[in-house]
């Protein structure tokens, strides 16, 4: 079979079998990590947490941790804070003319942005932990704490972020020397970690209904198919749309095939999820991480994850996100430099600056549909929780959690097979390529 034959193959190539063993050691590393308990607290008394981020954006939160979360764990805030710090980073790349400068100067400015990144992730770290802390004194029992008072504080805010400082480090470590983006890596596991126990929920809970086993099979069957359009849209697409790629098409030919040029209606990959979610997920942590049933007014607004505010608000900061990313991935005038050095052009456009004027137009076009399908799969889950479906299985009913899922999967197999490719193996598949985002829809933290 060739899925046993390209299994054979991976493992032949030395520097693939070890990068693909050293992910998975640091995977399991930072699974391990997540059932790790805070010291001073008794880990049989956590019954009123899981109650707690077993609904409501607070489960969301508990579902990107991996379950560290309601563990009450050394890792329990994860890996979110640094994406927060990298997204006000990023920000601060286009306003700010000190960062703009590090952008230019190539590995050297990447590396301070870097290192400023982390620092801000430490800052945020010190706000967040303590508002963890004082979380866990609400909702634990007072008999679940072995030691209370400022001494715990301090001693768990400092645990705490070191437990997301090696979180992040584990990402990077995978970045360099495994296989796959290591931070969207350890997000996509703590996504599948919660995967069986989804499902199991809601296959009991069906089962305890009148014909329940009937609709849990139609529920199957939309998955799929949203699952499907997940894919093609992370995927996006490797020509324009007919009514553009006529004019799009430049006079050179390689062996008898005109090119394309390879603009994306979804450039920008799963990253505006990612950003937007991190984003939503701020209210509900200024506010003490309360659950949304006791909160109130702003809080309780955007701890209500099937609430139109909620939603409405998530879509739009998608959208955005997918503009920003877009413009951030794709240089409509390098493109046109690179096409007028080549010997390209676009037939009715001059080469230059007109060029560029007509790929960035026609970026935007292609654009404003991609970002619009991203944010109705986005906010799917909260229709699918209002026909009934339990919250956790829900979530991957599109949602922030599939279509990470799809985007991450996708550029992990694309690089297994790159160097397939490279050592003249055949693909992960019979057509020999597996259509990632590299064309640019391969942004990543």
């Amino acid at each position: 079979m060739k899925l046993f034959e390209t299994i054979r193959n991976i493992w032949k190539i030395e520097d693939l079998r070890s990068r693909i063993l050293t992910t998975l050691g640091f995977i399991m590393i930072y699974r391990l990590g997540s059932f790790v308990v805070l010291p001073g607290i008794d880990p049989n008394q956590l019954t009123a947490l899981a109650d707690q981020t077993s609904s409501g954006v607070l489960g969301l939160l508990n579902m990107f941790s991996g379950g560290a979360f309601a563990n009450a764990s050394i890792m329990a805030l994860g890996i979110m804070p640094y994406i927060s710090a990298s997204i006000v980073i990023q920000l601060m790349g286009i306003a700010v003319p000190y960062f703009q400068r590090l952008q230019r100067e190539g590995e050297s400015g990447r590396r301070k942005i870097n290192q400023i990144t982390r620092y801000l992730t430490v800052v945020i770290l010190l706000f967040q932990a303590p508002g963890y802390i004082a979380n866990l004194y609400v909702q634990l029992p007072e008999s679940a704490f072995v030691t209370t008072g400022w001494s715990f504080t301090i001693t768990s805010t400092i645990i705490l972020t070191a437990g997301s400082m090696f979180v992040m480090w584990l990402g990077e470590r995978i970045t360099d020397k495994g296989i796959g983006n290591g931070i969207s890596l350890i997000i996509m596991i703590g996504i599948i970690a919660m995967l069986p126990f989804s499902l199991f929920a809601e296959f009991v809970s069906r089962v305890e209904e009148g014909g329940g086993l009937v609709m849990l099979l139609i529920e199957f069957v939309f998955l799929f198919f949203v699952f499907k359009g997940a894919i093609l849209l992370v995927q996006g697409t490797r020509r324009v749309p007919v009514q553009y790629a006529k004019r799009i098409v430049g006079n050179k030919q390689y062996g008898g095939v005109r090119q394309y040029i390879p603009l994306k209606v979804n450039a920008a990959g799963v990253m505006p999820i990612i950003f937007a979610q991190a984003i939503m997920f701020i209210p509900i942590v200024f506010a003490g991480y309360v659950d949304s049933d006791a909160a109130t007014g702003f809080a309780a607004t955007f701890g209500n994850f099937t609430g139109f505010w909620y939603n409405f608000v998530f879509a739009t900061l998608i959208i955005l996100f997918t503009y920003f990313y877009t413009a951030v991935t794709i240089n409509p005038t390098q493109m046109a430099e690179d096409m007028k050095r080549n010997g390209g052009f676009i037939p009715g456009v001059k080469p230059g600056k007109k060029t560029a004027e007509f790929l960035d137009s026609v970026m935007s076009k292609i654009t404003l549909p991609g970002s619009f399908c991203l944010a109705f799969i986005a906010i799917l889950p909260a229709f699918a929780m209002l026909a009934g479906v339990d919250q956790n299985f829900a979530q991957f009913f599109g949602g922030t959690s599939l279509l990470i899922l799809v985007g991450v999967v996708l550029d992990t197999l694309q690089q297994i097979e790159s160097h397939l490719l490279m050592r003249h193996y055949d693909g992960l598949l019979k057509t020999g390529r597996i259509k990632g985002r590299s064309g640019g829809g391969g942004a990543v933290l």
